[in-house]
């Protein structure tokens, strides 16, 4: 039976071997046996993606509560944190940060634009009650890559904690989390790393976890030093989603032996395929090539579809893309090419795209 092709931006298509993780036995998240799966994935995380000064700190939730995580453990009462916001999850996170009574500055762009930096710099220079910089890696919501070793690099110039949401960026972009200068960087188990929802993480510096301490916890269940601690005693604080776990381990398993970078690599290769087809096909573009991720390619509908036409007859023939958000939706259509999918699996998607077109 041929499956069906995910080209959403998490979930994504996983490979067998991640599936067969899956059916691994029963186990008590008591026992010595998830301890040792525990710090496995811990483990593997800081081989892929941190320098050695870095610890990893998992949540069992979405990327989402992994972020919650990262910002409400971040900041005591009465601090500023400047958000950058171009895109759906910018505002994520200035609305987690806000409803957990964190003072937010906002600096804003286009979603089809990349932030000033000129402007952050004046804000950081201006408002000496901002002790955080937050911005999201890939923002998702167009495809688009942001300057975050830019970014980095003033918030190391002034002193401040250095945030970034990577959901889903890890994996599929290149980022050196020390040449950047971040402090908390926020992945998930369910996009580039190619395992399954239910499991997210935190990669901290390690001088900046001692630093989060201090902080007075606004949340039992996210508090990222209380997790950390008991991570490291062997036991995670609440029950964890063991086969979400043991998929995990196995997807960064992959991922070591395959490479960050050849795994990267393997994306472009994919996305540049579907961006030939797509625009022989005269489908348009939302962004400029310089700005275009590796995995999320953002298009402009074409004439006489609504995205619910081309999604179902998409569908009808195995493909699955993504809508557009916000006040782009009535307007784009995404097709990410995350996930364990092969080169001729997108071509057959560039054939099934141009039947639909073809045949409306």
């Amino acid at each position: 039976m041929k499956r069906t092709i995910l080209l959403n931006p998490g979930p994504v298509n996983i490979s067998e071997r991640v599936r067969q993780a899956l059916l691994r036995e029963d186990i008590c998240h008591r026992e010595d046996d998830f301890a040792r799966l525990m710090a496995s994935i811990r483990s593997r995380l800081l081989r892929a993606f941190a320098p050695n000064d870095f610890t990893s700190v998992l949540i069992s939730g979405s990327g989402t509560a992994a972020l919650e995580a990262a910002i409400s453990s971040s900041l005591d009462r009465g601090q500023r944190l400047l958000v950058v916001v171009n895109g759906v999850y910018g505002e994520r996170i200035a609305r987690i940060a806000s409803l957990h009574g964190i003072d937010v500055k906002a600096v804003r762009a286009e979603w089809t634009a990349r932030p000033d930096l000129p402007r952050i710099e004046q804000i950081l220079e201006e408002d000496r009650s901002i002790q955080a910089l937050a911005m999201v890696h890939h923002e998702t919501t167009t495809g688009l890559i942001n300057p975050v070793r830019e970014v980095g690099a003033l918030a190391k110039r002034h002193r401040k904690h250095f945030l970034v949401d990577s959901i889903s960026g890890l994996g599929g972009e290149p980022l050196d989390l020390d040449a950047a200068g971040i402090d908390l960087c926020v992945g998930t188990a369910n996009k580039c790393v190619q395992g399954v929802p239910g499991v997210a993480f935190v990669l901290v510096r390690d001088t900046t976890m001692e630093q989060l301490s201090t902080v007075q916890p606004r949340s039992l269940y996210l508090s990222l030093w209380e997790n950390r601690h008991a991570q490291e005693t062997g036991e995670p604080l609440f029950t964890p989603a063991i086969p979400a776990f043991y998929g995990l381990d196995e997807a960064l398993a992959e991922l070591i032996e395959e490479g960050v970078e050849a795994r990267t690599q393997r994306y472009a290769r994919a996305s540049a395929l579907i961006r030939q087809g797509c625009g022989a096909l005269g489908l348009s573009f939302l962004l400029p090539p310089e700005y275009r991720s590796h995995t999320i390619t953002s298009m402009n509908l074409p004439p006489g579809f609504t995205y619910r036409t081309l999604h179902d007859q998409l569908k009808a023939r195995g493909f699955v893309i993504y809508a557009g958000q916000g006040h782009l939706a009535p307007t784009i259509f995404r097709v990410a090419n995350m996930g364990d999918v092969t080169l001729d699996e997108y071509q057959e998607f560039i054939q099934a795209l141009t039947d639909v077109l073809n045949t409306h």
